[in-house]
């Protein structure tokens, strides 16, 4: 093109000359015979006998020799082109075959690049054009040589696969992400009754490229591999220095927030930092479904069967969900790994960086804490002695209920310390187990009945005569003042002089929030209610946001709150892991949370629900379907919350059944719903076996409307249906 361009600056300005003589020709010819210029004839320009003859014929000439130049030098051009061509496609096949996708290797400061295995050594690198872009070699096929890809088109994600597992737990989906479903392939074999949250999930965990060997230094942290059991053993993996997404903590928040972060970008590199030994997992079933399991083996497994009879695993995902933490840098589509049994001591904000307990270093692009809360403990126990404290339980991870399981094998009693949602569950578990074998269990609270700073004062005496009928001691307003070890013994002395004698303790005296990195971080926890506070789309800072239990969030209805339940650590996670890619979304979800005892009562609550409030109830007598066993048969889920519609709500139909009138005596409190107020306005709502109604409720929160008569707002749940 060059050479034809130059050709083409010599000859334009002749070609210019020539025609303009053959204009001035045609013009003189034309006055002299007394015609119109217009009327002259094309080819008397070169045929005219005078006028300028010489000068048509030469332009006629450079004319042709132009055209010929050009036809000659563009078949030339194009034959050269297909030389080219074909040469370097026989350069290509006569390369080794790849097996994993090559990226051009750029030595880092932080990060030197990796040296090559004495076993497999690397083939030479072919000549490269210096004019040229560098390159991406995508993997090719055994039967197909590798082609050459551009820098564009490698840049571009490649489409996610979804990973479905039969014991993968749904975690609720935003219209949003149900409306715009990633791009997926083909299972083999569908699973069975995959849900809506399951499929928005998209999962690019196939095999990642292998990384290089290297010789293992000492000083670089070592990755804690996974094991199918859920437990890990120490490996020798290198941990890259830097990641896009880092998440503090391996809850339920984390997990959730992992999963929106891959949804929205399916090739984000997430690393989960956990001080547990165990990938995520979910906290419910360790005082619920786990103890009553009849399979001899659950603490190992960690798989129970749900009130509706169908056998999940507590993990959210299986092991091989997650790549490797040494690999997530390298890995083509991304991924989720897990970094386990190692603490984040100390976090520079300013600096995009964290500091584990074995001094490595890692910087982020974006970073959430989701570190949750470490239960609480009496002070009167820790200032016991260590005899006291081996034998007492702080109720909060796997290996709590691990420990506990055995205790309650080989000992004759266990006291529970705490009234409420923990405490009681754990007192109807361990109740049940008692009428198997010769085990005592008591509950000691300070309230006077169950549940007593939640339920109002006569529904907290009817769930405790329930909890009594489950083989429960129940000692009531009870005020711990020592505790002793004594004759192989721990003795409980109260303040009203009452003596408890039992072999083992379990305190579920509530929940502290972790917040340990807000003095290295500079971040503000609210005095109040603890946690850190953050704005309404979960930020502590321009890139850090917080997520579940640790998290304290202002309420638009409620004013700020801080809540330590299931379902706000899902959807709160999930909101923070959609803001760290840019969504910029409000936390506006009324979270719900509920609790079990037994197979047979269950209630679910939404708000605030506190027994100094002034409560209004609404009963009705209930059937075979009001138990938590029939809510999950029915909705096929065992985590209630994760068969919750917001749409449910948008056009409730009330029951056309009248409500009861008068006092209902004890036994009529099968099923019903209870409205908390402040200032005459529906803050907080509790439905006693009650299920899937959860929208109902939470639209009337919403609205935050007086009501003047609440039987009538009770008609929406249709308890009165049979």
């Amino acid at each position: 093109m060059l050479k034809c361009r130059t050709l083409w600056r010599t000859l334009a300005p002749l070609a210019r000359t020539s025609s303009t003589v053959c204009r001035q020709n045609a013009r003189r010819a034309g006055l002299n015979n007394g015609r119109l210029p217009a009327c002259v004839p094309a080819a008397h320009m070169s045929t005219a006998p005078a006028g300028g003859g010489r000068e048509n014929q030469l332009y006629v000439l450079l004319v042709g020799a132009t055209c010929v130049g050009g036809a000659i030098y563009a078949y030339r051009t194009v034959k050269g082109d297909s030389q080219r061509y074909q040469d370097r496609i026989d350069e290509i096949s006569s390369r080794p075959l790849k097996t994993f996708t090559e990226e051009p290797a750029t030595p880092t400061q932080s990060e030197p690049p990796a040296a090559p295995s004495p076993a497999e050594p690397s083939p030479p690198a072919p000549d490269a054009d210096p004019a040229d872009p560098p390159s991406v070699w995508i993997a090719s096929t055994a039967e197909e040589p590798a082609v050459e890809a551009s820098p564009q088109e490698a840049a571009e994600p490649a489409a996610a696969l979804i990973v479905e597992e039969a014991d993968e737990p749904v975690i609720e989906a935003s219209p949003e992400e149900a409306a715009e479903p990633p791009v997926v392939e083909p299972e083999p074999s569908p699973p069975s009754e995959p849900t809506p949250a399951e499929l928005t999930e998209p999962v690019a965990e196939s095999e990642p490229p292998a990384a290089e060997s290297a010789a293992a230094e000492p000083a670089e942290p070592q990755l804690e591999a996974v094991t199918e059991s859920g437990d890990a053993s120490p490996a020798s993996h290198k941990v890259s220095s830097h990641t896009p997404y880092l998440l503090i903590g391996g809850g339920t928040a984390s997990f959730a927030a992992a999963r929106s972060i891959r949804a929205r970008d399916p090739g984000a590199r997430v690393l989960i930092v956990t001080d547990e030994l165990v990938p995520p997992y979910m906290r419910p079933p360790l005082s619920k479904e786990l103890w009553f399991s009849d399979d001899p083996s659950v603490t190992e497994t960690l798989r129970f069967k749900q009130w509706n009879g169908k056998e999940r695993s507590i993990y959210f995902q299986p092991p091989s969900f997650y790549i490797n933490a040494e690999e997530l840098g390298s890995a083509e589509n991304g991924g989720v790994a897990v970094l386990t049994g190692k603490k984040v001591v100390h976090m520079d904000v300013r600096g995009n960086k964290i500091k584990l307990d074995d001094d490595t270093e890692i910087s982020y692009d974006k970073c959430l804490i989701a570190t949750g809360g470490v239960p609480r403990n009496l002070q009167v126990i820790e200032r016991a002695g260590e005899e006291v404290m081996k034998r007492t339980t702080l109720f909060r991870k796997v290996e709590d209920f691990k420990s506990l399981d055995k205790v309650s094998r080989n000992v004759k009693s266990i006291t529970i310390i705490g009234g409420g949602f923990l405490g009681s569950e754990l007192a109807c578990a361990l109740g049940r187990r008692s009428t198997e074998s010769d085990l005592e269990v008591i509950q000691m609270y300070p309230e006077k009945g169950n549940m007593g700073k939640v339920l109002p004062e006569y529904l907290s005496n009817w769930t405790t005569e329930k909890v009594k009928k489950e083989g429960v001691k129940i000692i009531s307003e009870a005020l711990v003042k020592s505790v002793v070890s004594k004759d192989d013994k721990l003795e409980i002395q109260l303040k009203d002089g009452r003596l408890v004698k039992t072999d083992h303790i379990v305190a579920a005296v509530g929940l502290e929030p972790n917040v340990d990195l807000a003095k290295s971080a500079g971040l503000e926890v609210d005095s109040d209610f603890g946690g850190f506070r953050v704005n309404a789309e979960l930020q502590a800072r321009s890139n850090i946001w917080v997520a579940g239990d640790a998290a304290c969030f202002y309420d638009i209805r409620l004013g700020r709150r801080r809540v330590e339940h299931h379902d706000h650590a899902v959807v709160s996670g999930r909101l923070a892991g959609e803001n760290m890619t840019g969504a910029n979304k409000p936390y506006w979800h009324q979270s719900m949370f509920w609790s079990d005892l037994g197979p047979d009562v269950g209630y679910e609550a939404i708000g605030i629900v506190d027994s100094s409030l002034p409560t209004v109830g609404v009963f009705a007598k209930a059937t075979a379907k009001d138990t938590p066993k029939a809510a999950t048969e029915e909705s096929g889920t065992g985590i209630r919350s994760e068969s919750e519609t917001e749409h449910t709500a948008s056009s409730p139909v009330a029951s056309s059944a009248p409500s009861p009138t008068g006092v209902q005596h004890k036994d009529e409190y099968g099923k019903g719903v209870i409205f908390y107020l402040r200032d005459k306005v529906v803050v907080g709502i509790i439905l006693w076996n009650v299920f899937n109604r959860m929208p109902i409720a939470r639209k009337i929160i919403k609205d935050g409307e007086e009501h003047a008569d609440l039987n009538e707002v009770a008609k929406l749940f249709n308890i009165h249906d049979d």
